[in-house]
This record gives C-alpha cells, structure tokens and sequence, in this order.
C-alpha cells in the first residue's frame, strides 16, 4: 500500500514520492558541502532524485527496510520513536539541509526511527545499494561518507543527551564536572 503523498511503482510493492526528477548537476547541499571533498560531492549527486512530499507523509517506520535517505532542501521531518501503548513521540525535527536516514549505512540496514514531513518538503534522495556500491568500489568516497553521516550522528546524540539532561536532571544541578 502506498504512504500518503506517493503512489506505488508498477510491480515493485515500494512507493514512490508524487513527485521527482533526476539531479544530475544540482548544487550539493551545505552540509555536504562542509563534510565531503568536492569529487565525493559530485558523485553523489550524480544519484541524487529531487523529490517532494506533502504534508504529513511517513517517509518510514522504525524496524523496516533502510534503502534510501535524504538531504531536505525545504521544509521539515520529524524523527519519532514507537512507545508502546502511546502515540510516537517525537526525537528530534529535521529542516533546511539536514541529512535524513543514517541506518541505509550500517547493517542490518532497518531503520532505528520513523520519520513524517510536518510540511510540504522538496529533498535529495539517494537509494542506499547505489551509494553503499559507490562506497565499496571507491575506498575513499566511503571513508568521506562514512565520516560525515558519523560526524551528525555524533552531533544529535550530543543534542539528544542534552535535552535529556534538561528534562531529567533535578533542578539547579546545572553543573558539570
């Protein structure tokens, strides 16, 4: 069954987003542009998709297939995690060049979060086995990609530990040691 906003591709059971074109010479995003060399930029755009999604669109759920992700170019995703019992909870909202799927990387390639558009969104997308394949054959494209996606991971589990702390902490215990 299709998710709101696009249509199941003939045959293949995936849906597609409503609307997309190939990239080919798009400008790399901001973060791609601070995180990966030029060349290593170039080639991903190379398979880069130019997609949109409507409002409200779950991109994907937590524990399915990792086989995309994307770079947002306008608008804004929620992560959200399933707590049982209890509507999804939102971690952490995405906008403005942010990478979106990081599990696409690592295996088993399921994803650790869901994700909705809280806006209409135009984004990159990128499909996981292409760019895994471009990282194995060249070495040096996979220590770049492997650095950057590592780099914002680390990142929003500094964000993420933080905003715990503030939620959790007794109050006035501001201090660190």
């Amino acid at each position: 069954m299709a998710r709101a906003g696009t249509q199941e591709h003939a045959g293949s059971g995936r849906s597609v987003p409503t609307s997309w074109r190939p990239v080919m010479n798009a400008p790399p995003t901001s973060s791609m542009l601070r995180a990966l060399p030029s060349e290593h930029r170039q080639q991903l755009m190379r398979v880069a998709l130019e997609v949109s999604f409507p409002e409200g669109t779950r991109l994907f759920e937590e524990g399915a297939r990792a086989d995309r992700f994307w770079v947002i170019r306008t608008g804004a995703i929620d992560l959200d995690m399933h707590v049982p019992g209890r509507k999804a909870v939102v971690i952490e909202t995405l906008r403005h060049n942010e990478l979106v799927g990081w599990s696409w990387l690592f295996a088993p390639h399921t994803w650790h979060l869901g994700a909705e558009t809280t806006t209409p969104v135009r984004a990159y997308e990128f499909d996981a086995v292409a760019v895994r394949a471009m990282c194995q054959e060249d070495s040096a494209l996979g220590l770049a990609v492997a650095h950057w996606v590592g780099e914002i991971l680390a990142h929003r589990l500094r964000s993420t530990r933080t905003r715990l702390l503030d939620l959790h902490a007794p109050y006035g215990s501001g201090s660190r040691h």
